[in-house]
Order: structure tokens, then sequence, then C-alpha cells
């Protein structure tokens, strides 16, 4: 099956929504399919072209940007080339350019599925009104075109306001998560290089952007180091020049400041060095607080390495720990809360673990992969059928 896959944007840019893309396109392409990905060339040393694991890249250059949105002169040539090249055209939200590639795959009689990763909300100013009711009209126009859209739990989406708008479309699909089992080499050297002996590990896995919520886990240090004084934050993910949250970078850094001895920026880590991080973590923290945030690959990879976490209760985000009984969650943007739901795990912290089967048996990129693939083929033979009786 020839696959072709668009958003906007794709690795090495990292966020859940990237990385989501990767292995599920990475697992199809291993299935002994065709996967071509539509994506910005936002960054112009990236090459217009490549293969990564099996997955085809096809970047289209950007004119400017508006916000963390792009503007792509060409695209639409690119997917009208794709779409009639592709069996199927599966998008993912949100995305400006989603409706004009829906469009054609109505055009070209081929299935559209959509998968929606979160709902949208850019910072304040006008510009960023005018960039968030164009997003949010062209995701309307490309649900409205798509056969199915696909969201990673029911209860994000009868909470979304654009979900909840077309659940009878909607088909839940696990998102994927895979995260080498930890090697014990690897968490020694990984706990020696950082200094961690003798300290209580808090790790958070993210970009440094505001959505994440970082602030509240800043807040609620003091109530942790009252009870820990020996606590330390570690912090994967990148944090320095993120695209678009440089005034944010800049707002927290005199906290930064303030618990330096307290708080480590590890940068981005390789899977392997990933899996080092979370099992020498003592609890892994996912404190976003709005709908930008629909789930959190993060949790569930720190669940797969044998710790638990502590999570904002936001749809979708708490289902998780519902699901694996391995952590707690905690009124968003309450620090206080936070700092409260955070002793508890580290005071009863064996009553908060599973075995590794146990969650791998409800999340993994394999059962991803297949869930997509029978999707696929179900809307490549309903198609098939109307075309042979019209």
């Amino acid at each position: 099956m020839k696959i072709l896959v668009a958003l906007t944007y794709y690795r090495p840019h990292i966020s859940g929504l990237t990385i989501y893309v990767e292995r599920a396109a990475r697992a199809l392409a291993a299935r002994g399919h065709e996967v071509l990905v539509l994506t910005s060339q936002y960054d112009r040393r990236l090459p217009l072209e490549e293969v990564r694991d099996g997955v085809r890249i096809r970047r289209v250059p950007v004119l400017m940007r508006v916000s963390k949105g792009v503007i792509m002169p060409t695209i639409g040539w690119w997917a009208t080339r794709l779409a009639r090249w592709a069996d199927v055209l599966w998008l993912h939200l949100p995305q400006f350019d989603a409706a004009g590639i829906a469009l054609r795959g109505r055009l070209f009689r081929k299935p559209v599925v959509l998968t929606y990763h979160c709902d949208v909300t850019l910072p304040p100013g006008w510009l960023n009104r005018v960039a968030n009711q164009a997003v949010h009209l062209m995701d309307h126009l490309a649900a409205r075109l798509a056969d199915v859209i696909v969201s990673y739990t029911e209860d994000y989406a009868r909470h979304s306001p654009y979900l909840s708008r077309y659940l009878t479309k909607v088909r839940v699909i696990p998102p994927p998560v895979e995260i080498p089992v930890p090697d014990p080499e690897r968490v020694a050297a990984f706990r020696a290089r950082w200094g961690l002996e003798g300290q209580v590990v808090i790790g958070m896995a993210a970009r440094l952007a505001a959505e994440k919520g970082v602030e509240y886990l800043l807040e609620a240090l003091p109530h942790i180091l009252a009870v820990y004084p020996n606590a330390r934050v570690l912090f994967a993910g990148p944090y320095r020049n993120v695209l678009g949250e440089e005034a944010y970078a800049r707002r927290l850094a005199p906290l930064f400041e303030r618990y330096r001895d307290h708080w480590t920026f590890v940068g981005v880590l390789e899977p392997e060095e990933m899996a080092a991080f979370y099992a020498s973590c003592d609890v892994v923290v996912l404190p976003s607080w709005n709908a930008t945030e629909s789930f959190g690959l993060v949790q569930v990879e720190a669940m797969l390495c044998g710790t638990p976490v502590v999570a904002s209760d936001l749809p979708g985000v708490r289902v998780p720990t519902q699901t694996t009984g391995m952590g707690l969650t905690f009124p968003p943007r309450d620090s206080r809360a936070l700092a409260q739901a955070i002793l508890r795990v580290l005071a009863e912290r064996p009553a908060f673990c599973r075995p590794r089967e146990w969650v791998a048996q409800h999340y993994n990129t394999e059962r991803t992969a297949a869930a997509y693939e029978a999707l696929f083929e179900e809307l490549r033979a309903s198609r098939d059928r109307r075309k042979k009786g019209a």
C-alpha cells in the first residue's frame, strides 16, 4: 500500500506529534508499505528529500512563518502530485494545509484519514489570533472531507471542542509508544555521569515550552525540598532556542537560577539514554496545563521503564495512569497539589509500580501500526466497492 503522510513538522524536529508519526511511519514501512512523508523544510539546512528508516521524506520550502505555522507556496503542487500516487492519505492535525490535501483525496477518490493530535492555542497577539482562526477553519474543512478521524483516547475526543463535533467519524487508536529496556550498565553510567547517588530524582521529559507547565514544577519544588532536601529535577529534552518559546525561557530563567542546585538540564537524549534517564528517576512528572497536551507519550515511556508518573488531570492525559495504575493525577496549574502528588508517589512508590509487560499490553508501536493498517485496508476496500458500483 502507498501511504502519503502529511504534517507540518517532521523529524529532526522534536515534539510528541513528530515522535508519534515517525514511530508509526517506520513501523508501517517495516510491514512492507511504501510510506512517504510530506512536510515542511522548516530549517533550510535540511535536505529536500531523504530516506530515514525506510520512510521517504519530501520537504517543501518555507516562504515565511506565522508564529509556529509555516507558509509553503508549493505545497499544493506537491500535494496534487503525491495524492495521485498514494492509495491512502493520512493527515496529522492541527495543520493549516490539511483541508487542501484532504480535498485532493476527495477529488482523486482516495481514502482520507486524519489523526488529531491536540487542540491548538497560539500565544496572545492579533496575528496569532488570525492564524489560530485560520488553522481552526482549515481543520474543520479537513474533518468534513475526511473518511475517518483518529483520536488517541475516547476521553480526549469527547472533551475536545474539535473532535466532539465529529464523534460519528472518530476511531480510537492508542498511540505508538516504545522505549528500549533499560540496560543496567547504561543506567549506572547515567547516574554516575549526573551525580545522582543519594538523591531523590524527579524527571521531566519535554520541550521547554509554555504549555508544558514547567513553572508549576518549579513552584512545587520548595514543598518537595522541605521533605526531601536532596531532591533534584532532571529535565530531558530541548531547552535552548526552542522554536517560538524564547520569551518563555527568559521568564523562567530566574527560577532556574534560584534552583540551580536542584534542577539539571540533560538535553536531548538518544533512545537508550532516555531509557536510562527514566530508570534513574524515582518519579516522572507531566505538568502540562492545556488541551495542546492530549496524552503525553513520555509518561508511558517512563512506565515501561518501571517509573511511576504524576500527570495533570486533563482529558486524555489522565488515561495512562487510569489504565495502568502507575501514578497519580493532580489539578492542572496547582503547584501545591502537584507537590503533594509527587510526595505521595515517593512515599508509596512500590504501590505504583507495575511490570513492563503490563504496560506494553496496552501501549506498543506494533499494536498501533496494525490498527492503522487495518483501517487503511478497510477504507480502501470500501472505496473500491463504491467505484465498482458507480
